[in-house]
């Protein structure tokens, strides 16, 4: 399963009005110059050292909002909305004309614990998004999960950037389920067999004051493996 777009759909009308302060602040030019043609920007909301301009991926650090973030209360709310430990967030713009050429990101399949989602906030029937060969168009306010550690490649041949909000997510029960209930096999790693007998208590107490069905059904999965 390649890819898997989900049935929420998020406010573009919102997300376009705070995306209009951010579009205010520098955005630098990504770093892999090698990977793209044309003009390819990024704008952090969660990084490692809690800074605008950083996008690097980094292991073992404790991420950080960022002061764009703070002009993105929805988005805000999006992120939270995910109950799951979120890495690295930004924002990537696509100028008209511009390609990120066929490439593979390693570590960023479910599998391996990591998951990346892209919410497209302004696109344009001419940006085309591939992987393994199969051509997809991702409309504004949609949310995609995509096995990056395929190969994939975007290109805008429109008149307008093409702006995204990525989130890079870790893997728990609690994502376990949702990406179950679209048909995913998550058979071949559950988190859930690795968790030690205080980390389960510490998820039990915290999925404990959500409240809802998905996290009493993820409580009695983390309990039957106790």
């Amino acid at each position: 399963m390649n890819y898997i777009r989900f049935s929420d759909t998020y406010n573009v009308q919102r997300l376009t009005k705070e995306l209009e302060q951010v579009l205010q602040q520098d955005w630098p030019l990504h770093f892999n110059t090698k990977d793209f043609n044309g003009d390819w920007r990024s704008i952090s909301l969660r990084s490692a050292t809690g800074q605008n301009h950083d996008i690097r991926a980094q292991e073992n650090v404790g991420y950080k909002d960022t002061p764009a973030l703070e002009m993105m209360p929805y988005v805000k709310e999006i992120l939270d909305a995910w109950h799951c430990e979120k890495e690295a967030v930004r924002l990537l713009s696509l100028a008209s004309g511009s390609e990120i050429k066929p490439h593979r990101d390693m570590g960023c399949g479910y599998s391996d614990n990591n998951f990346r989602i892209h919410i497209p906030i302004i696109t344009n029937p001419d940006v085309y998004f591939t992987i393994e060969d199969e051509t997809l168009h991702l409309q504004a306010g949609e949310c995609w999960y995509m096995d990056f550690s395929l190969t994939h490649s975007i290109v805008n041949r429109g008149n307008t950037a093409r702006i995204h909000l990525i989130m890079d997510c870790v893997r728990n029960a609690w994502t376990d389920k949702l990406f179950a209930d679209y048909g995913f096999d998550i058979s071949e790693k559950d988190p859930m067999q690795q968790y030690d007998a205080a980390t389960k208590a510490k998820m039990i107490e915290e999925l404990e004051k959500l409240d809802t069905e998905t996290a009493r059904n993820i409580i009695a999965s983390l309990k039957a493996t106790s």
